[in-house]
């Protein structure tokens, strides 16, 4: 892989010549991030961007702690009175970052906005199931289901969606306002998002005041903006490499936590030779993950066997895995229908992906390993707006994303392998269709029992297995690196930004008594 061994080169030089951090507000926290949200309306919003930023400005009715339980948040307490009722008393005295009060009309709202077709959202599918909302006083709200649904508190948490005032429009994302612990001050596309503490926040009180999430697309820049001390903080944006070259910087910190997020190669079922299984098990045969993950990732990720991570009490391990063999993966393709040509080729895929460094150089070694296999790859690259909606629209035939968050609880697979979440309805972008998975998902939302459930999901995560709509690739680490002046970062497991409103800002020429003793910095993690 002698791309990245250049790429850490340039980098390790141009540290040796960076100069002094430039002139900025000392109270404002500068969080680096690889590209603007989409769109900050928690109603439509489904990027990584969007959902991290926008969980700082929306409160929901429901949240989830550091142990992935649901507390609550909007709600004072809940009730489901029987399967198809769910009853929610809300906190009185909340009000939105504009003054006015929040009752269970906006709640109402919220979710009737979706169903109305008020907006267009692909978040639009996840609340089908609701038949009608009953707001018999402003602290009541009571949803009725069409059917039994066991997870649909969970799409009430933050990450699922964020409570927004009555009325609100399409325009709403160009001035959000919400109920969290920051309100929104300014957007600039492809430079800058800007938060401020929201005073008046029913919660605990975040302790930075002023929140700049500076857009910086190449990782070599952003670890130089952290080492010359114009930026503060970023988290999972940076190669391991990079992020184990700052750990020697006497200003800077490496922090590496266990985390859930999740990454992936998806294709595209529609497609005629992608639609066929051995092709795909075949692909997944010809990459070598592991020496991807010493090499690329320098062991900050895991191997996964499921889109859930191990933690969560529906993961299943005991499914069919797919070793680096590309002698089976020849013979896969040879039954597929797809023998060698005279110049060795069996044929072309496009992979699509953005212009990130990490993502461009993955995807080069994807096209170097299914070259050993006979498969011709073209990368094609584009800004991430792009590119995604080119993923949302179903026009590629290979991408590789990561899944953030939502991958912790098993309504994932409803969301993305049910053929009733085709696009735009939901995130099934591959078109994957199964009758028995249809069948068991539809099952899986009537079972309250735990056990029935999880007799369930190991039988889906089973045939996903043997069918791969997905590859799975790799469980990410979180590795958060951070200005010497921050105290009390505690990442959340799913990576959000939650943790932001715990952090202490010292003054920028702030020296703690001993700079290297971290709990948890990459070097007592390995």
């Amino acid at each position: 892989m002698p791309r990245l061994g250049k790429t850490v080169f340039a980098f390790v030089l141009a540290l040796a010549f960076v100069g002094c951090g430039e002139e900025r507000d000392p109270a404002t926290l500068v969080f680096l991030i690889e590209s603007s949200p989409t769109n900050l309306d928690p109603r439509v919003g489904t990027d990584a961007q969007s959902a991290r930023i926008g969980q700082l400005i929306f409160s929901s009715l429901l949240r989830r702690n550091r142990n992935l339980d649901l507390v609550p948040d909007l709600a004072d307490d809940w009730e489901l009175r029987d399967p198809r009722t769910y009853v929610f008393r809300l906190r009185r005295g909340i009000r939105f970052h504009d003054g006015r009060v929040l009752t269970s009309a906006d709640v109402k709202y919220t979710f009737e906005s979706l169903l109305d077709d008020s907006l267009t959202s692909i978040k639009t599918g996840t609340y089908r199931r609701i038949e009608k909302i009953e707001a018999p006083d402003d602290d009541t709200v009571i949803f009725r289901l069409k059917e039994p649904y066991v997870h649909f508190p969970l799409s009430l948490s933050n990450g699922a969606i964020g409570i927004v005032p009555a009325g609100s429009g399409e325009e709403f994302s160009s001035q959000p306002v919400g109920t969290g612990p920051y309100r929104f001050r300014s957007m600039t596309p492809d430079r800058n998002v800007i938060l401020e503490k929201n005073e008046a926040y029913f919660g605990p009180a975040a302790k930075v005041a002023r929140v700049e999430f500076r857009v910086v697309p190449d990782s070599v820049t952003r670890a130089l903006e952290l080492e010359k001390g114009s930026a503060d903080v970023t988290i999972n944006s940076l190669t391991a490499d990079m992020a184990e070259t700052l750990r020697g910087r006497p200003n800077l910190r490496v922090m590496q936590t266990p985390g859930t997020n999740y990454a992936y190669l998806a294709f595209n079922l529609q497609d005629p030779i992608l639609k066929k299984r051995k092709v795909r098990q075949a692909i997944a045969h010809a990459l070598d993950r592991d020496a991807i993950i010493r090499f690329l990732w320098r062991n900050t990720v895991r191997p996964a066997l499921s889109i859930l991570p191990p933690v969560s009490w529906a993961y299943e391990d005991d499914v069919r895995t797919y070793a680096y063999d590309p002698a089976q993966a020849e013979k896969l393709l040879d039954e597929a229908g797809y023998p060698r040509r005279a110049d060795g080729v069996r044929f072309m895929l496009t992979h699509k992906t953005s212009t990130d460094e990490t993502a461009r150089l993955k995807a080069e070694i994807f096209q170097a390993q299914l070259a050993e296999v006979g498969i011709d790859i073209e990368i094609r690259s584009y800004d991430f707006a792009t590119f995604y909606s080119d993923i949302l629209d179903g026009r590629f035939q290979l991408y590789s994303l990561r899944w953030i968050g939502a991958n912790n609880f098993p309504e994932i697979f409803n969301y993305l392998f049910s053929s009733a979440s085709f696009p735009p309805g939901g995130a099934n972008r591959g078109r994957y269709r199964n009758p028995r998975m249809d069948t068991l998902l539809d099952t899986a939302q009537k079972t309250f029992d735990p056990a029935g459930q999880k007799k369930i999901y190991s039988e889906v995560q089973r045939i996903l297995a043997a069918d791969l709509p997905y590859v799975h690739l790799w469980h990410f680490d979180n590795v958060c690196v951070f200005h010497r002046r921050l105290e009390n970062v505690r990442p959340y497991p799913a990576g959000d930004y939650d943790f932001i409103t715990e952090i202490n800002l010292h003054p920028l020429n702030y020296r703690p008594v001993d700079s290297r003793k971290v709990p948890g910095q990459l070097h007592d993690a390995k």
